[in-house]
């Protein structure tokens, strides 16, 4: 049986080869194990911004952070927030 460590890089092994069902799949058996592992929302979370379904990355970021706040999650939340609220208005003037 594999142990945490090795699961959460398994899920970074999927999600690297874009294999997004077997990922979430099993982040989802690891959240649902352990509903207070900050680290399976926040490698959830990095499954969702790599399909740019940005909501759910930052909605799986902000589980992660209110379970550990020193959780990386922190830095994620912020970049796609950042994402979303950036835009450039030339590229509207057209």
């Amino acid at each position: 049986m594999e142990n945490l460590t090795q699961k959460y890089q398994t899920i970074k092994d999927f999600t690297e080869k874009e294999d997004y069902s077997n990922a979430i799949k099993l982040v989802d058996e690891l959240i649902k194990e352990n509903n207070k592992d900050d680290m399976a929302y926040y490698l959830k979370g990095n499954i969702f911004k790599k399909q740019n379904n940005w909501q759910e990355a930052i909605n799986n970021y902000t589980l992660a952070i209110e379970i550990n706040p020193e959780n990386p999650a922190t830095t994620m939340r912020r970049i796609c927030i950042d994402i979303l609220n950036f835009f450039n208005k030339d590229m509207f003037n057209h």
